[in-house]
């Protein structure tokens, strides 16, 4: 009788595995890990958003009211406070006109004393008959215009003065000096300018805006302004109500809360583009954005997510307007739900990392 060989081990372990199409249970993935909040309704403004720049409310270019030959001149990079010598001008000339009319003050002051004492020896003497009225009046006279020169002279001796305190040109207020246009040596001449100061302290952002959205914008009112991935509050501080007749736009400048920004950074400025309105809002961080649809992952009754399509509208302190079937109360995924997809079972969490119940409001 033939009997069949015995199957090795292996064979055994070949036989005993699963054939192909048949799949075995595998354990279930975990509920993923989320942060919610809620979709709010709130009142909200069309903004749009222009381009400015970060100015110095302090910026000029510092010119001497004398010339002269610079001794001295700031360095480029030099930090000074108001009332820093920021030039030094030769001021030769201007101290031997001084000298001079010193001089000529004291000259003129004696004439004018001997003068006076002389018309008041004529006037006595009129009522003797010695003298005749002409000769009181001509005196009277020379003493009036002594006194005038001696006023001239004085007035000339406190501009050479005044023009001696310039020749050290100081800075009208605190900032950095960014541009030298003299060197050392050089000739200045009369109001010419000598450096470029600029107060890095006050600055404000500057943008021009067309003139349909004027009738929106208002003093006081708080702006978002942007820069560089980063963003902050800040507040208008004027506009100037006249508009350009040729580009059609107007100026504003708005304060910043936090001037962190560099003079000349180039930043957008939000302003508002129509009027306000009632609208569902959600937290930046809900939206998911991909290459050609937006979305956000609401939070089911069976502690599951559900993807709904959203068309992101403005931004309203860290909210923003969504048009779509969210509804005031939706509580939505904000953290965790990079790859989450619709159906998968999540666990709610507290920024405290412990899991509250379905329906319990996020801490």
């Amino acid at each position: 009788m033939n009997r069949w060989p015995r199957p090795s081990l292996a064979a055994c372990a070949l036989l005993c595995l699963p054939r192909v199409g048949q799949t075995a249970d595998a354990p279930k993935a975990p509920p993923a890990p989320v942060e919610v909040a809620e979709a709010q309704q709130a009142t909200v403004t069309p903004h749009t958003w222009i381009p400015g720049s970060i100015v110095s409310r302090n910026d000029a270019r510092i010119a001497g009211v004398v010339a002269g030959r610079v001794l001295e001149i700031a360095d480029v990079g030099q930090r000074v406070t108001t009332g820093t010598r920021l030039a030094r001008l030769d001021d030769t000339i201007v101290r031997l006109r001084v000298a001079d009319l010193q001089a000529q003050l004291a000259r003129a002051r004696a004439q004018a004393a001997v003068a006076k004492a002389q018309a008041d020896r004529y006037s006595q003497l009129l009522t003797t008959h010695v003298l005749s009225v002409s000769q009181v009046d001509e005196a009277r006279a020379q003493s009036d215009m002594s006194r005038e020169d001696v006023a001239r002279i004085t007035a000339q001796l406190r501009q050479a003065e005044y023009e001696t305190a310039q020749s050290e040109i100081r800075a009208p207020f605190a900032g950095v000096v960014t541009e030298r246009f003299v060197q050392r040596g050089e000739y200045v001449n009369l109001g010419a300018a000598v450096v470029r100061l600029v107060d890095t302290q006050t600055v404000e952002a500057r943008a021009t805006a067309a003139l349909a959205l004027a009738s929106g914008v208002k003093p006081g009112q708080a702006v978002s302004v942007r820069a560089g991935g980063q963003e902050q509050v800040g507040t208008i501080r004027t506009l100037v109500p006249v508009g350009d007749d040729r580009s059609r736009q107007f100026e504003v400048r708005a304060v910043l809360e936090h001037p962190d920004w560099l003079v000349g950074t180039a930043v957008d400025v939000s302003l508002p583009a129509g009027a306000t309105k009632l609208a569902v809002v959600v937290p930046r961080d809900a939206i998911v954005l991909r290459e050609r649809r937006a979305y956000v992952l609401r939070v089911t009754r069976t502690n599951t997510v559900e993807e709904l399509a959203v068309e992101p509208g403005a931004s309203v302190a860290g909210m923003v307007e969504v048009a779509g079937a969210v509804v005031a109360g939706d509580r939505l995924v904000v953290r965790g739900g990079e790859r989450l997809q619709p159906g998968q079972p999540i666990a709610v969490l507290t920024r405290s990392s412990k899991v509250v119940k379905p329906g319990s409001p996020p801490g």
